[in-house]
């Protein structure tokens, strides 16, 4: 996990999939903004193993749809202006190879969101179970806003809040999606938590990094 700040502030979350590249989502970007990446932080506040690295280049997907619309390929690559040092507080990612999440499958995410509707943010990592929904749920609760073959949802006694877009829902050790979007009610069992499904994107990440390399 990473924090995306600006100017100080946390914004958006983020996680490593390579030493010099962030997956996070697109919305977290507003083009005028330049953001710092934190790495190796637990607690914002205070944290001795953190520290921060510019953005080189940021890479969101070319197609992607913000508000006011319905997000649509809120995915977005962030290339550090230098390479991060991997240990046992700082690890690599792996991305999802299947499509398909089953509905029921036991997740978790996490960030630095705000821990209630009107709560405050949280200076210290937090993580939540949850739990993916069939996609013909998702599609019941949100309508035409979800696209089932971009989009997972999940519900679970813990979730996303205002603050945790961009940070991962990860299942067993894989990233499968990317917080994107969800209700003025944070953890809604009317509307789940709405995620960015990575495995489309897959070849769309391979090619921008190695672009970006060469």
């Amino acid at each position: 996990m990473v924090s995306l700040q600006v100017n100080g502030y946390h914004i958006c979350g983020g996680f490593l999939i390579s030493d010099q590249f962030v997956l996070t989502a697109a919305h977290c970007w507003n083009r005028r903004d330049f953001l710092t990446v934190v790495v190796g932080a637990h607690d914002l506040w205070n944290s001795k193993c953190s520290y921060r690295i510019g953005v080189k280049s940021y890479i969101p997907h070319p197609y992607y749809i913000g508000p006011p619309n319905p997000f649509r390929n809120d995915i977005m690559l962030l290339k550090l202006k230098k390479r991060v040092k991997l240990n046992n507080k700082v690890r690599l990612i792996s991305l999802p190879k299947d499509r398909n999440i089953k509905a029921g499958t036991r997740c978790i995410v996490a960030g630095w969101g705000r821990l209630a509707t009107n709560g405050p943010v949280s200076n210290r990592l937090m993580e939540a179970d949850t739990t993916v929904k069939s996609q013909a749920e998702c599609q019941h609760r949100w309508g035409s806003t979800y696209l089932a073959s971009k989009m997972i949802c999940a519900y679970g006694c813990g979730g996303s809040c205002r603050g945790d877009s961009g940070g991962p829902l990860v299942c067993g050790n894989t990233a499968v999606g990317i917080t994107s979007f969800g209700s003025k009610q944070c953890n809604s069992p009317e509307h789940p938590n709405v995620y960015t499904k990575i495995s489309p994107y897959r070849r769309w990440i391979h090619n921008q990094m190695l672009s970006v390399y060469m």
